[in-house]
């Protein structure tokens, strides 16, 4: 039995310790809190600048919906009057043979227009995401 009592008088002073070790951990502990609030308004600035780019980068985007939404109206404005430049011709030809070559010009030079036109606008749309993402992460 003395040989169990001296065993939890271990136990007990390696409680002692554990307790000793764990008021020095606090105090550790407290001045680690003193680097978290160091650390929480870094977190903070670091959040406003964030915050600001995103903003910055919203009011970008809405600009550049704007200039997608002109150069889709032109492209509309553009294959509108193709389209009744070809109607014209048509009304003009001498007869159904014309017709049909004037018909095929215009379905191949609305093909390519549309594929161009097309391609604009997706590269206007990668550019703008381009330029938006590298506003907000700060590299532009």
């Amino acid at each position: 039995m003395a040989e169990e009592n001296s065993g939890n008088d271990t136990n007990e002073t390696g409680s002692a310790a554990g307790a000793s070790g764990s008021g020095g951990a606090t105090s550790g502990g407290g001045s680690q809190a003193g680097g978290f609030a160091g650390g929480s308004a870094g977190m903070a600035d670091g959040l406003r600048a964030a915050g600001e780019r995103m903003r910055e980068a919203g009011g970008q985007i809405a600009g550049q919906g704007s200039e997608l939404g002109l150069r889709m109206l032109d492209q509309a404005e553009t294959n509108t009057r193709e389209a009744f430049r070809m109607m014209r011709a048509a009304a003009q030809a001498k007869d159904m043979t014309d017709v049909m070559r004037l018909q095929s010009e215009y379905m191949r030079e609305q093909s390519n227009r549309s594929i161009a036109q097309a391609r604009e606008i997706g590269e206007l749309i990668a550019s703008f995401g381009r330029s938006t993402i590298g506003q907000m992460t700060g590299k532009s």
